[in-house]
């Protein structure tokens, strides 16, 4: 998919460093591995009573120690996080699933009603979100094929005009929109090809180079946040409140997101402009590149347009769902030959997988049988949720996974915190009601991952802006935990005071 962007060379240079970079690590992470999977094992093997659950059975033990698996495994990185997904979802079709070797399935008639369908975790391949995420693929595939990408950055950068401190603010405005709806890596290397000229111009004993630069992974990294399809924390939260009967509509998600990431937008700019102020007062920015208005591209535009407008108010005028919306771009550019199977190669089918591979631990951790109850609802059953304090957990929640998310991917700390915090956001429903409920504690899962950007390694837009040698970690760190402490006191302020 990112051939076709601006900026691919950044991209695919940064891939490279990576995979040198592990093949280094190789002995490191065969010792992790085997760590793990001797504790994942010992999980498994330990005597269900010592868990201490009042009804836990064999099943329900192995996905616990499916669980442990995968967070230990997310949490080192001992392994990339979609191959660990993979693994979790193979072991868990052989050993919990109906389709499970015969000799681990329990002779209890009760104790086998929880195995969980086979059906229902492969499904998760394609989960109504999955394909509500490729559409956006798709779509931003079309943006790029055409060059309409970069016609729109263009246009939305111009009436930022030449001055230093407004150009600034374009660029952390025009990456928002994009990563809206776009990826946000595909966007932060876009964005980073026209502004790497600019950044050399720049006066190298200046500070307003560090600015602009930083500007790209902030757009990126919180204009993710304003639509469901932005970053795959969105999906997952609103996966799993749907799974619970709690789902948030795409219009009432961007309509109460969009005008809180405005606003940390805003204080970005604001924090940057004092930490980094430019030498230079001036800056011109050059975009080349031509659009051709032909029929291809008139369809692109035509399929955005009603893709954007089915997604925010098809369901209510005529009752489509937004995850059906999301085959119409397909279809389209399948019909008018801009999607060919070469794009489909390209669709960062690993990001998708790694998703999948979150929902069915939460299918597993969720399915109750005829005869037996689901894990979540045992472990909701023998701990006293009630008794704790509802804004003490959300802003505990908040900062695990704002700790979490800026070591590893973060879709892989809101596939391990969801599903836990989904158990605790059901058990603690009455006291979370005045607090903006189980959608205010999920919601600000997805909240705290995205400000996440202390490191290098938080994201993949910090790494693409750290990769320019114009920002030091040190600077990237203070910028990152400041707005991060704000993203997630307004985030959460937000959710209990107007909630969802």
């Amino acid at each position: 998919m990112f051939k076709n962007f601006a900026g691919f060379n950044i991209l695919e240079k940064i891939q490279k460093d990576k995979q040198e970079k592990r093949k280094k690590q190789l002995p490191v992470k065969l010792i992790k591995i085997l760590v793990i999977t001797i504790i994942s094992a010992a999980v498994a093997l330990l005597p269900t009573e010592s868990f201490g659950i009042e009804g836990l059975t064999a099943v329900h033990q192995r996905i616990i120690s499916l669980f442990v698996f995968a967070a230990l495994m997310w949490l080192t990185e001992a392994l990339p996080s979609w191959v660990t997904s993979m693994i979790v979802v193979t072991v868990m079709l052989f050993t919990v699933s109906t389709s499970a070797f015969s000799f681990l399935r329990p002779e209890d008639p009760a104790a086998a009603s929880g195995l969980v369908p086979f059906k229902s975790i492969m499904a998760c391949f394609a989960n109504p979100t999955i394909m509500l995420f490729i559409g956006g693929f798709v779509l931003a595939i079309g943006l790029t094929k055409v060059k309409l990408d970069v016609a729109l950055a263009r246009f939305l950068l111009k009436p930022f005009g030449t001055r230093s401190e407004v150009v600034l603010l374009g660029f952390i405005l025009v990456t928002a929109i994009f990563s809206a709806f776009v990826s946000n890596t595909a966007t932060a290397a876009m964005m980073l090809a026209f502004l790497t000229p600019v950044l050399r111009q720049l006066p190298a004993d200046g500070k307003g180079r560090i600015a602009l630069a930083l500007a790209i992974p902030i757009g990126a990294n919180l204009g993710g946040m304003m639509t469901p399809i932005g970053t795959p924390p969105n999906m997952i939260a609103l996966d799993y409140l749907s799974s619970i009967g709690m789902g948030i509509s795409f219009v009432d998600w961007t309509i109460k997101m969009t005008p809180f990431v405005l606003v940390l937008l805003f204080l970005a700019w604001m924090l940057l402009r004092f930490m980094f102020p430019f030498k230079q007062k001036n800056i011109e920015i050059k975009i080349e590149g031509d659009i051709e208005w032909n029929f291809q591209t008139w369809s692109v535009v035509a399929a955005f347009a009603v893709t954007i407008f089915m997604w925010m108010f098809g369901t209510d005028l005529w009752g489509v769902d937004t995850n059906v919306v999301a085959m119409l771009p397909i279809a389209i550019f399948c019909a008018t030959g801009i999607l060919t199977r070469r794009d489909l190669e390209e669709i960062n089918w690993s990001v998708l997988w790694m998703v999948a591979g979150g929902f069915a631990l939460g299918v597993a951790l969720n399915y109750k049988g005829a005869e037996c109850n689901s894990l979540s609802n045992l472990i909701v059953s023998s701990v006293p949720f009630g008794e704790f304090s509802p804004i003490a957990v959300m802003i505990l929640a908040g900062l695990i996974c704002f700790g979490f998310s800026n070591f590893i991917s973060h879709s892989a700390a809101t596939s391990l915190l969801v599903p836990v915090l989904g158990v605790v956001a059901v058990g603690m429903s009455d006291a979370l009601a005045n607090v903006g409920g189980a959608q205010a504690m999920l919601v600000g899962i997805a909240i705290a991952s995205s400000v996440s950007m202390i490191l290098p390694i938080s994201t993949p837009p910090n790494a693409i802006a750290h990769s320019t040698g114009f920002i030091e970690q040190k600077d990237m760190m203070k910028v990152g935990i400041t707005i991060g402490v704000l993203g997630i006191i307004l985030g959460y302020l937000m959710l209990i005071f107007i909630g969802f």
